[in-house]
């Protein structure tokens, strides 16, 4: 990837994966307001502010991110598939963008019925309203853990190459061996 490319690749995917953290922060926070809120008003506005921040912030940092993390494995030294620490970013990104598509649907149900409000809500599913009442924490708050955590493997860079990794190496030392002139 040409040098200019390379820092543009890089900016989009720091920008998306910063976003992502900064995005599911404010969910937490949306989480605890409705855990936590005296009243009924707070607590129908955070599960609404949660659906819309999920559905139009978080879910297109996921898919962004990914994507871009994609891109600057393949267009770089690093590759995707030959140090470790690409492995688990791109697994555990890949995981998390999973987990919240699935989770998005309980959370769309759950700000509609904070929409309905208490009129609309069927006797039966009066265990949903329950469930406003107890917020988003768990959620949010270990992807917040696992986003660090790729965070923190993307800048420390951990060593350890995969075994496709250090034949790639191999094959790449061999051909500049090739390439050198031998001196007598």
């Amino acid at each position: 990837m040409a040098p200019n490319l390379r820092k543009f690749a890089l900016s989009a995917h720091l920008a998306c994966s910063v976003g992502w953290i900064g995005a599911v922060m404010a969910y937490l926070a949306f989480g605890v307001a409705a855990a936590t809120g005296r009243d009924v008003q707070t607590m129908r506005a955070a599960w609404i502010a949660m659906d819309l921040t999920g559905w139009y912030v978080i879910v297109p940092l996921a898919l962004a991110s990914l994507l871009t993390g994609i891109i600057m494995a393949l267009g770089t030294r690093w590759g995707l598939l030959r140090h470790y620490w690409v492995l688990f970013s791109l697994a555990l990104t890949t995981i998390a963008t999973v987990v919240l598509f699935l989770h998005m649907s309980d959370v769309s149900q759950l700000a509609d019925v904070a929409r309905a409000g208490s009129a609309g809500v069927d006797p039966v599913d009066s265990h949903l309203y329950d469930r406003l009442r107890e917020g988003d924490l768990l959620h949010p708050g270990l992807g917040l853990v696992v986003l660090l955590t790729i965070q923190v493997l993307n800048v420390y860079k951990p060593p350890g190459m995969t075994r496709y990794g250090r034949r790639k190496q191999q094959e790449q030392r061999a051909k500049v061996r090739e390439r050198t002139p031998v001196r007598a």
